[in-house]
Parts: C-alpha cells; structure tokens; sequence
C-alpha cells in the first residue's frame, strides 16, 4: 500500500501502550513510553492530517483507586470526571513530546465529551476493563470492599466498568474546524468523557469508561477520514488467539472476521471499530505495533482490513 501525502488519518492508541502490565504507574514510566509514540507519531503528523485518539483504562483505574482509597472525599470522584482529567494528562505529554520529535503544526488537545444512550446494555453489563491487573484473590478482596465489578483480563483480573457505545462528540464542528485550519488533533482522550443527553439538551455525566477504538469509528466516519489506524502493543491480530490454531492477520476481509474469536476486553473493540469503519466507508483501516507506525500505515506489518469488493461478495453468494 502505498500513501500520498495529505491523507486524512485518524490514529487510535492504546492505553496499554502507554503503560503496560505490570509497570508501576510512575509519571515518568508514562512519560518515556509517550516520547517513544511521538517518535513513532511523528513521520505521520509531518506528513498527513492526523486526528489522534488514546486510550486510559490504565491511567483513569488508576485515578479511581486512588480517589476510592482518599477518607477525606465523602464520595468518589465518577468516572466521567476522571476520564477528563486523563485527557488532559494525556494529551498534555502527547502535545509536548510530538512537538519535541520535531511536529512543527499547531497541536490542539481538546477535551471531548461523548454522548451515550442512558439505555445502554452495558450499563448492567460492565467489560471494560481499568487500572491495575490483579491476582483472582486480591481483585475479589477489592471487589467486596469497594463494591467493584472484577473479572478475568487474560492471566489476571482488573476492574470492569460500564462501556457505552458511542453517538456522537459534543464537540465535533470544533474539531472540524482545527482539522481544516492544518492543526494536529488530540480529541477523544479514552474515548471521551461520557455523557447523556436529556430531552431539555442539557448533558449530565454518567459513570462509565467509553472505548476509545469505536470513538475513534465515529470520529473518523464524521471527518471522512481516508484511514483508521489502531495503534496498540501487539505486532497484528491474532486470529484465535490462546489456542492451538492461532495465527497473525496480515490482509484480511472484514466478512472473514467473526468477534467472537477477539477478547471482549481488548482486541475485541479494535476489531469491531474497524469493521465498523470499513464497512461504513468503503476504506481500509489497520490495526499493529505503536512503535511501528509507519510500517502498519503502508501495510509492510500489521493487519490491514479492508471491504470484499461487491463483485466478490456476489460471487461468493452464488456459490453458496
């Protein structure tokens, strides 16, 4: 795959790429991991528009562990209010860093609150796991003293919120107008913090953690992006992946996907966002290794997914 210059790209990275498991939360483990996404970054940046969203289950755990344990609140901080304050902590150090690898275009960090439907299923159905990984006896312990839902992350256990799909951004026609005024955009910062809205149109914040991959679907269908890339700490999908028939994706249909094979809690909404894209669009999206940006965007590494052309899609039908 080859690129021209000018493509309009939004990039989704993980949280997890910006802490991996098992690293101490320390600012300045943070801050090393996102000078080396910058430099990854910052060949696209140059050279594309570039939409960046991150994720923070990591990061925003971490601010409700420590708002649970603090005697002096008579209530926890909600989630809602956590994930702005990690889109700002994030953003800030992904401001500086691109700047410092060499971005020389304006870089905006907006704060973006994302709609979500009250109604939603996930809301009695909590699978978005945040914060620490844990020991099953040590996340059931946190479970009963701070009334959490826990469940099964891989090889460990971690804290499981309520994970909304995402509508919309409330400030979409601002992000509209940095992108078309040349501004490298930092904007749905773990997903953006979740709010509904009433019929009065007055938005209320709600207690949940909305994935950043399918805010990143949405945004990149508003601002007809020409590519979604997701960005994460694994080299590619790995199709059944834990079993004895696994195996990496390189280029992949997205009607040769099935969800039910990709973890609920991790690959599973990276897959499904771009699905989602693609079939929405028409155009490929990626999924690969942070530190390999470049090489995921052109195709030499990771797994790009693309839409079965119609013609094949009605061969396929005459065949079955």
């Amino acid at each position: 795959m080859r690129w021209l210059t000018d493509v309009r790209l939004v990039v989704a990275i993980g949280g997890n790429a910006l802490l991996e498991r098992g690293e101490k939360p320390d600012a300045s483990v943070q801050l090393g991991h996102i000078r080396s996404a910058a430099a990854a970054l910052a060949p696209l940046a140059r050279d594309h528009e570039v939409v960046l969203c991150h994720g923070n289950g990591p990061q925003v755990g971490l601010l409700a562990l420590e708002s649970d344990a603090d005697e002096t609140l008579s209530h926890p901080y909600p989630l809602d209010v956590l994930g702005a304050q990690t889109q700002g902590m994030i953003g800030y150090w992904l401001s500086q860093s691109l700047h410092n690898a060499g971005v020389t275009k304006q870089i905006a960090n907006i704060t973006t609150q994302t709609v979500v439907d009250a109604a939603d299923a996930s809301f009695a159905d909590p699978s978005k796991p945040i914060g620490p990984v844990y020991t099953e006896a040590r996340a059931r312990a946190l479970s009963r003293e701070h009334g959490w839902t826990v469940a099964a992350d891989t090889a460990s256990w971690r804290r499981v919120v309520p994970s909304p799909r995402p509508i919309r951004l409330i400030e979409q026609t601002t992000i509209d107008v940095l992108i078309e005024s040349g501004c490298v955009v930092i904007c749905g910062g773990g997903g953006g913090a979740p709010v509904v809205e009433e019929a009065s149109g007055r938005l209320r914040g709600v207690e949940a953690v909305v994935d950043k991959d399918l805010t990143a679907t949405v945004l990149a269908e508003a601002i007809r992006a020409d590519h979604l890339l997701v960005l994460t700490d694994v080299p590619a999908v790995v199709d059944r992946f834990g079993t004895a028939h696994s195996s990496p994706l390189d280029r992949v249909y997205t009607d040769e996907l099935h969800l039910k094979n990709f973890a609920v809690g991790s690959m599973g909404p990276k897959v499904r966002a771009c699905i989602d894209f693609v079939r929405a669009t028409g155009r490929s999206a990626s999924i690969g290794a942070l530190t390999d940006a470049e090489g995921v965007l052109a195709g030499r590494s990771g797994t790009t997914i693309l839409d079965r052309p119609s013609e094949d899609l009605e061969m396929g039908r005459r065949r079955a």
